[in-house]
């Protein structure tokens, strides 16, 4: 798309972003910004892209999860590293369930800017605007807190900068050897309460012995020390998307150097909007929310527009309904798709349909709520004979009582605990963990029925 240009979305109309009252104070930084390194490389997006299109030919599995939204207060080694760790975790279960390799992106280095219902907020009478992330503004309930800075964008880069070196070194520095994560994974299943796991995990044991017996161990196999790992986050704040946007010196093509993967919300997927608009021009994996509004002409419109070659891997519809409400929306917009041949990876956001407010007041999560719209979702493409090709989750790896429910039973009086979400609701580690265990037995179940139907 040689005619397009980064700076093209601001002619176009555009919601759920700042504005910055300090012009002079934004154009330094957007210069400064523009003069940085990229994050991320354009070879490292192009790979990712091959795994998504796998992903959506049933050959490889999508694990997209991290926070919600990425605070600079609990910004630390020791917050990524236990996300990371659950994540290798949940990774291999997902692999022994699904016998195909995961594909294991982060909500990571980068999610610093939240979409929000209102513009404003009020508290014992006082309104403000509304906290939109720390890469725009404070969480502070303040007036000066709550005004847009956009020195902000600058510390969100050097915060996602700082997580990505150590993503690198935990993937390649000898910390995802396969044997140490599943000896984490047996401390969760030795439980009382996480029994019923138990039988799965002792099974990916012996597969881990066999493979020790056969001669593929961590000393000659640098693969089972290492993992991809790839970052996304949502494309909001375009200012500091286009400011990290360059021309890949391979292709000739533009990347947004600001992550891997980047995604479009459902609150800003106008087909005519600015959002829209700049994901069309980068040639990095797009993902596209579907929630319950998200008509058929609509998707067929956004389809066109962000793959038009109709390219494997470059597009993932990851849809958030509800549970309850799968089955009502998700066979018309596969309906779409299959109408116009397009190739996509289809995953399940099973956490922002589901959010409710407590009787402690606290917004929350059921863990049971998350599970059956996973299991509507494998159940839907199971009944149309597509593939569900991964799940987005928001999750940490500390633990938090956000969410209720799970094997250690977290409860409504639970919540007050430890609720450290700036934004909204994530499952800790014991739940992300136990959510693996059951989407691993489904994609168990899916394999065998569909080798005994290939058999039959």
């Amino acid at each position: 798309m040689t005619h397009w240009q980064k700076t093209d979305w601001r002619s176009k109309p555009r919601i759920q972003m700042p504005t910055y009252t300090d012009e002079a104070a934004l154009n330094a930084v957007e210069g400064r910004l523009a003069s940085y390194p990229p994050l991320v490389f354009a070879g490292e997006a192009r790979r990712l892209k091959q795994h998504l299109g796998a992903c959506s030919r049933g050959e490889a599995f999508l694990l997209q999860g991290g926070d919600c939204a990425e605070s600079f207060a609990e910004f630390s080694a020791v917050s990524i590293r236990d996300t990371f760790k659950v994540m290798l975790q949940m990774a291999m279960v997902l692999t022994y369930g699904a016998k195909v390799p995961v594909v294991k992106v982060g909500r990571m280095a980068g999610q610093m800017a939240k979409p929000r219902s209102a513009d404003t907020e009020t508290v014992n009478g006082v309104e403000l605007p509304s906290y939109r992330g720390d890469i725009i503004n404070g969480f502070d309930f303040t007036s000066e807190a709550r005004v847009p800075d956009p020195t902000r964008m600058e510390q969100a880069y050097m915060q996602a900068a700082a997580t990505l070196n150590l993503l690198r070194a935990f993937s390649t520095g000898g910390y995802a050897d396969v044997h140490q994560v599943h000896q984490w994974t047996l401390g969760f299943t030795q439980a009382p309460e996480a029994e019923k796991y138990r039988e799965m995990a002792e099974r990916i044991s012996d597969t881990l012995d066999f493979m020790n017996a056969a001669g593929l161990t961590t000393d000659n196999n640098h693969e089972l020390q290492t993992v991809e790992f790839y970052t996304s986050h949502e494309a909001l704040l375009l200012e500091y998307e286009e400011a990290l946007t360059r021309i890949d010196s391979t292709s000739g093509k533009w990347l947004a150097g600001s992550g891997h993967m980047i995604w479009i919300g459902d609150r800003t997927r106008q087909p005519d909007g600015a959002h829209v608009e700049f994901c069309k021009g980068v040639q990095n994996p797009i993902g596209l929310k579907c929630g319950p509004s998200m008509t058929s002409g609509h998707l067929k419109s956004l389809m066109a527009t962000l793959n038009p070659d109709n390219e494997p891997g470059r597009l993932t519809l990851i849809a958030r309904f509800g549970a309850g409400s799968v089955g009502e929306h998700l066979p018309r917009l596969i309906k779409a798709v299959q109408e116009e041949g397009a190739v996509v990876n289809w995953t399940c956001d099973a956490m922002h349909g589901n959010t409710i407010k407590s009787a402690s007041g606290y917004k929350t999560r059921p863990f049971e709520s998350v599970l059956r719209e996973v299991k509507e979702f494998f159940g839907v493409h199971n009944a149309e004979g597509t593939i569900p090709g991964g799940v987005h989750f928001e999750m940490t790896g500390a633990d938090v009582t956000e969410c209720t429910g799970g094997v250690r039973a977290v409860t409504d009086e639970n919540l007050a605990d430890r609720y450290h979400t700036a934004c909204d609701p994530r499952l800790n580690a014991s739940q992300s963990l136990e959510l693996a265990f059951l989407v691993a037995e489904e994609l168990s179940a899916r394999r065998t029925a569909m080798a005994a139907a290939k058999a039959g």
